[in-house]
């Protein structure tokens, strides 16, 4: 029979946790339309030899942070050339939509997506989820994307005044008619970031009203909770007992324990999990295969500093007397992580200041020591001139913990990559490949099947995308050749198929972009 393409003698992982086995796959238009065996008569216009590789379906990002990365830019083929056919957006509480009217709120939407999100050179031309939806694919995108309703645009277009507080009960009433409108849309879920300005604000009442909602629309939770460090336990008992009070599905973003005491609490952390599972409540978590994470320098000042508005921040930031209350607040915090008393100064360095590429990887008490400063201060003084972009990096975790995590059967991959700056976390361009080089090749912490399923299927059955996450004739051909004895160079990825067609082979994307914004339905 003749199709129009056929990939032979691969070694086929088909997603759901089978073991591998050798067969034949033939594409017909932009689906599986065969899995057999090699022996099967079949024809392509097409034939592709995997010989030593490994087949698998296109991987999925469960949390990604490239809503304005995806939009053509150079260098967005970073997550397609990683095999990643499928990034979910809009995580930790941070998106682009819905974008009001009002100038000034559009503009602290795009300065407090910037440390995050990165920029994008031209004016949003959107104003909600549908038409950024069709702004993406009108100007196209090399993998597919899910959109989440990220909880910080909601607040900035609900409320008056500083966002930066608990909401009036009518602002909350605004917040919810915007979700349902995003829902009606396809977004598939909410996210918040509790750690963050301004979700860190928002109290019981407001998380109870949108997560009832969505709940109610059977759509996901996903949530960067409140603390991953001393009050890691309370900040999980925190989302997990209002997933069970609203009955949400929740997705617990980037699970860790951060700091070198808090790591024997994992065990802990994985046994609350399974705890609330056993009560019904549907809960899973992503991870990136990294000990040390990223995210903005802005926030290691204490949440009292980041409620202000910039001005105000920047004012205090060169008063003495201030300073000097912000470190007592970093040194002994009070319901929050700081980041400074949980991993030291040595395990906390710059990827990028905007205006100061010269300090690219310096740890900042290295730069204290040079400089003969106190470390405080030479933090305050590169955040004192409100850069727009001002990233980090953490040393957070053991390998154990992670491991620990890892191996976890409702644990899924994400790669949390940031955009935001020159310089970039390895996750944001090699998460699939170290994870399967470190994790599978040099030290199997799961067999390849396990390590595929939390890639695939698993993201797949919980965003509802029924055709997407396992090689299994009729689904949509999303694909992804692995070549394992390439994995230790960083090559490992030998060829990308979105919706049937290649979207990257030979270290180049041939045939263009093929993305799609993946929206949820209903039934």
């Amino acid at each position: 029979m003749q199709y129009d393409t056929i990939i032979r003698n691969a070694t086929i992982v088909d997603g759901g946790g089978t073991k591998p086995f050798p067969g034949i796959l033939a594409i017909e238009g932009e689906r599986i339309a065969l899995v057999g065996n090699e022996n099967a008569d079949v024809h392509g216009t097409r034939l592709i030899d995997a010989t030593g590789c490994l087949l698998c379906p296109g991987f999925i990002d469960m949390h990604g942070h490239g809503d304005l990365h995806v939009l053509g830019k150079p260098g967005t083929d970073a997550k397609i050339a990683q095999g990643i056919t499928t990034e979910v957006t809009g995580n930790c509480g941070m998106g682009v939509f819905p974008l009001p009217d009002d100038p000034k709120k559009r503009d602290v939407l795009s300065r407090m997506a910037a440390d995050i999100l990165g920029s994008y050179p031209k004016a949003w031309p959107w104003h909600d989820f549908d038409s950024y939806a069709r702004y993406a694919c009108a100007v196209g995108m090399y993998a597919n994307i899910v959109g989440m309703q990220a909880h910080a645009p909601l607040r900035i277009a609900s409320m008056e005044g500083t966002v930066n507080r608990e909401a009036t009960d009518r602002e909350l009433s605004r917040m919810v008619e915007l979700l349902q409108l995003s829902y009606a849309q396809g977004a598939a879920g909410f996210s918040s970031g509790l750690y963050y300005a301004p979700c860190m604000f928002s109290n019981r009442k407001e998380l109870h009203a949108l997560l009832t909602e969505t709940a109610r629309q059977d759509r996901l939770f996903a949530v960067h909770h409140r603390c991953e460090g001393n009050g890691v336990l309370d900040s999980l008992a925190e989302v997990l007992d209002l997933a069970k009070e609203t009955g949400v599905r929740i997705q617990i973003s980037h699970l860790k324990a951060i700091g070198r005491n808090n790591q024997p609490m994992v065990p802990r952390m994985l046994d609350l999990i399974d705890s609330y599972a056993n009560w019904g409540v549907r809960v899973h978590f992503d991870q990136y295969p990294y000990l040390f994470g990223s995210t903005s320098l802005y926030s290691l000042l204490p949440p009292d500093f980041l409620r202000l508005d910039r001005d105000d921040l920047l004012a205090a930031l060169e008063d003495a007397r201030e300073r000097q209350r912000m470190r007592e607040q970093m040194l002994h915090p009070k319901g929050w992580d700081s980041i400074v008393e949980l991993c030291g100064w040595e395990d906390v360095s710059v990827m990028h200041v905007e205006g100061r590429p010269e300090l690219k990887g310096r740890s900042i008490a290295s730069l204290a020591r040079e400089s003969g400063e106190d470390p405080f201060d030479v933090c305050f003084d590169l955040l004192k001139t409100g850069p727009s972009v001002a990233v980090m990096t953490d040393i957070t975790q053991s390998e154990s913990s992670l491991k620990a995590i890892m191996r976890h059967p409702s644990s899924c991959f994400g790669t949390d990559a940031l955009y935001s700056g020159t310089c970039l976390h390895p996750r944001s361009t090699e998460a699939t490949t170290h994870l399967l080089t470190r994790y599978w090749k040099q030290s199997e912490v799961l067999p390849i099947e396990q390590h595929i399923r939390r890639m695939t299927s698993s993201p797949a059955r919980i965003l509802g995308l029924d055709d997407r996450g396992m090689i299994a004739e009729g689904k949509v051909a999303d694909l992804v050749l692995v070549d394992p004895d390439a994995l230790p160079e960083g090559s490992g990825i030998a060829m990308v198929m979105v919706a049937g067609s290649v979207a990257w082979e030979g270290g180049r994307t041939p045939h263009g972009m093929r993305g799609r914004v993946l929206r949820f339905r209903n039934g």
